[in-house]
Protein backbone atom coordinates (compact mmCIF):
# COMPACT_ATOMS: atom_id res chain seq x y z
CA UNK A 1 0.00 0.00 0.00
CA UNK A 2 2.70 2.51 1.09
CA UNK A 3 3.87 2.47 -2.84
CA UNK A 4 0.47 4.40 -4.26
CA UNK A 5 1.82 7.24 -2.00
CA UNK A 6 5.56 7.30 -2.24
CA UNK A 7 7.04 9.96 0.38
CA UNK A 8 4.33 9.75 1.98
CA UNK A 9 3.61 8.57 5.53
CA UNK A 10 0.18 7.05 6.12
CA UNK A 11 -2.14 6.97 9.04
CA UNK A 12 -5.20 4.97 8.63
CA UNK A 13 -7.26 6.70 11.43
CA UNK A 14 -11.02 8.24 11.42
CA UNK A 15 -12.94 5.76 9.82
CA UNK A 16 -14.03 3.22 11.84
CA UNK A 17 -17.08 4.93 13.52
CA UNK A 18 -19.96 7.21 12.52
CA UNK A 19 -20.29 10.82 12.33
CA UNK A 20 -21.94 11.42 16.30
CA UNK A 21 -18.88 10.12 17.56
CA UNK A 22 -16.26 12.13 16.03
CA UNK A 23 -18.97 14.80 17.13
CA UNK A 24 -18.55 13.15 21.33
CA UNK A 25 -16.57 10.20 21.18
CA UNK A 26 -17.27 10.00 25.34
CA UNK A 27 -19.70 7.08 26.80
CA UNK A 28 -19.75 6.87 30.44
CA UNK A 29 -16.94 8.81 31.12
CA UNK A 30 -14.53 7.08 28.64
CA UNK A 31 -13.70 7.77 25.13
CA UNK A 32 -14.74 4.73 22.17
CA UNK A 33 -12.17 3.23 21.04
CA UNK A 34 -10.09 4.74 17.79
CA UNK A 35 -8.10 2.38 16.23
CA UNK A 36 -5.03 3.42 13.81
CA UNK A 37 -1.94 1.88 11.78
CA UNK A 38 0.73 2.85 10.02
CA UNK A 39 3.96 2.67 9.08
CA UNK A 40 5.65 5.85 10.90
CA UNK A 41 6.14 5.72 14.87
CA UNK A 42 6.09 9.99 14.58
CA UNK A 43 3.47 10.16 12.28
CA UNK A 44 1.46 7.39 13.85
CA UNK A 45 1.71 9.39 17.01
CA UNK A 46 0.69 12.38 15.74
CA UNK A 47 -2.48 11.04 14.47
CA UNK A 48 -3.00 9.03 17.99
CA UNK A 49 -2.61 13.05 19.48
CA UNK A 50 -4.98 14.36 17.91
CA UNK A 51 -7.25 11.22 18.41
CA UNK A 52 -6.58 12.00 22.10
CA UNK A 53 -7.76 15.36 21.66
CA UNK A 54 -11.08 14.66 20.77
CA UNK A 55 -11.56 12.35 23.20
CA UNK A 56 -11.14 8.74 21.71
CA UNK A 57 -9.12 6.49 23.05
CA UNK A 58 -6.42 5.12 20.24
CA UNK A 59 -4.72 1.95 19.91
CA UNK A 60 -2.03 1.76 17.44
CA UNK A 61 -2.88 -1.42 15.81
CA UNK A 62 0.32 -2.13 13.73
CA UNK A 63 1.60 -0.93 10.37
CA UNK A 64 -0.14 0.44 7.37
CA UNK A 65 -0.92 -3.03 6.26
CA UNK A 66 -3.38 -4.02 9.19
CA UNK A 67 -5.31 -1.44 7.75
CA UNK A 68 -7.31 -4.01 5.96
CA UNK A 69 -8.13 -5.68 9.91
CA UNK A 70 -9.77 -2.13 10.00
CA UNK A 71 -12.61 -2.45 6.89
CA UNK A 72 -14.54 -5.04 8.91
CA UNK A 73 -14.63 -3.13 12.00
CA UNK A 74 -16.21 -0.47 10.05
CA UNK A 75 -18.55 -2.39 8.54
CA UNK A 76 -19.81 -3.87 11.88
CA UNK A 77 -19.91 -0.84 13.18
CA UNK A 78 -22.43 0.63 10.08
CA UNK A 79 -24.40 -2.71 10.35
CA UNK A 80 -25.17 -2.62 14.11
CA UNK A 81 -26.13 1.11 13.46
CA UNK A 82 -28.78 1.02 10.23
CA UNK A 83 -29.38 -2.91 10.51
CA UNK A 84 -28.81 -4.51 13.55
CA UNK A 85 -31.13 -2.08 15.80
CA UNK A 86 -28.15 -0.12 17.70
CA UNK A 87 -28.96 3.56 16.12
CA UNK A 88 -25.70 5.50 15.60
CA UNK A 89 -25.66 6.15 19.09
CA UNK A 90 -23.14 3.80 20.05
CA UNK A 91 -19.52 2.86 20.05
CA UNK A 92 -16.79 0.34 20.79
CA UNK A 93 -14.43 0.37 23.83
CA UNK A 94 -11.83 -1.67 24.94
CA UNK A 95 -12.05 -2.65 28.83
CA UNK A 96 -8.73 -4.01 30.55
CA UNK A 97 -8.53 -5.63 33.77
Amino acid sequence: MEQWAAGAQVVKIFNTTGYGNMENPTYQGHGAVMFYCGGDAGTKSIAAQLARDIGFDPVDVGPLANARLLEPYALLWIWLALRGGFGRDFAFQIVRR
